[in-house]
């Protein structure tokens, strides 16, 4: 047998396959993580994106319904008020849903809920409105 070359031993053997079995472990261990950290990123966008939409939707009921009632008094006092329902209607409908990667969602989302505490302002209503202990309904 040359010198350079020797059969690998039992103890070799040992302490090889210690370090195999902590690679494949670590392998193993990293591409559960990603798959797991996919699933929990994916579960809280939805949750995130369904709070949003709740939030979105409530404003746009409020404005939708002031803007109606409005019109059914319509006098000069009430322009300024018409208006600025009318812009938070168009800021909701321009605002991208199906979009999950819209760069400004959330300065567009805050511009919103400015237009919409403008109203709130203009209409004598409390700006810290809530969604109720339902979920189901704005409590003012």
């Amino acid at each position: 047998m040359e010198e350079g070359s020797r059969e690998p031993d039992a103890f070799d053997a040992i302490v090889m396959a210690e370090a195999r079995f902590h690679g494949e472990g670590y392998q193993e261990g990293y591409a559960e993580g990603i798959h797991a950290g996919v699933v929990e990123g994916r579960q809280y966008g939805v949750q995130q994106g369904a709070n949003i939409g709740l939030e979105i939707g409530s404003y746009l009921g409020f404005a939708m319904t002031w803007k109606k009632l409005l019109h059914a008094g319509s006098d000069e006092k009430h322009s300024k008020k018409a208006k600025v329902l009318e812009s938070l209607i168009e800021m909701i409908e321009k605002f991208p849903h199906e979009d999950p990667v819209y760069e400004r969602l959330q300065d567009d989302l805050e511009k919103i809920r400015g237009r919409f505490k403008q109203a709130c302002s203009l209409l004598h209503i409390p700006t810290d409105a809530r969604l109720g202990s339902g979920g189901s309904a704005l409590t003012f």
